[in-house]
């Protein structure tokens, strides 16, 4: 396998890092912006094997790139499982290279750990979560070591928050960020 890009990735103190990639990072980010113990989230490009892409390169489905968020998160507030519980709720991890619309390997399921603890933790509850028959098809979401991160153009980031009136926000981001929150209502920022 040819070497990938990498770049470096380092925490607050007292902080430990997630990158998610669960479809368009749009939604993701909408979902993780609100939760308490997370801060700094932003949207980018994780996982390829092109170096600085833009999102019009990610977007083609050629760079290896998939569209996700990295943030901090306070371990003493919200958990990895946590973390992980929201991420598995709200997005199908059992289509692959696909979230409704979006098609691309850039839309897939992916956690890309920063240890092996957050490896150790999503295997198993990815595991249990197929053995339960939570899902009606087996999980496909991509568990990986991080190799590297690019923040997206300024553009993309707080896109909902900035861009709520917009027909894809109303229809694809809306919906997901409101059942969310009935769905984890304990786990907002006050």
């Amino acid at each position: 396998m040819k070497n990938l890009p990498s770049t470096q990735a380092e925490a607050p103190e007292g902080m430990e890092l997630a990158t998610l990639g669960s479809g368009c990072f749009w939604c993701i980010e909408a979902i993780y912006l609100d939760l308490e113990g997370v801060e700094g989230v932003q949207s980018g490009y994780s996982g390829g094997h092109v170096d600085r892409p833009s999102y019009r390169q990610v977007t083609s489905g050629t760079t290896g790139h998939a569209e996700v968020i990295q943030f901090a998160y306070d371990p003493k507030i919200i958990s990895f499982e946590e973390i992980l519980e929201i991420f598995w709720a709200t997005h199908d991890p059992t289509t692959l290279n696909r979230q409704g619309a979006d098609v691309g390997p850039q839309y897939r399921s992916a956690i890309f750990y920063h240890s092996e603890e957050q490896k150790d933790v999503a295997t198993y509850y990815m595991k249990k979560l197929d053995e339960s028959g939570a899902f009606p098809r087996p999980i496909v979401t991509e568990i990986t070591p991080f190799t590297n991160f690019y923040v997206a153009e300024d553009y993309h980031q707080n896109y909902y928050n900035d861009n709520g009136t917009q027909p894809y926000c109303q229809f694809v981001i809306k919906p997901k960020v409101e059942k969310f929150k009935q769905v984890f209502a304990d786990k907002l920022k006050k």
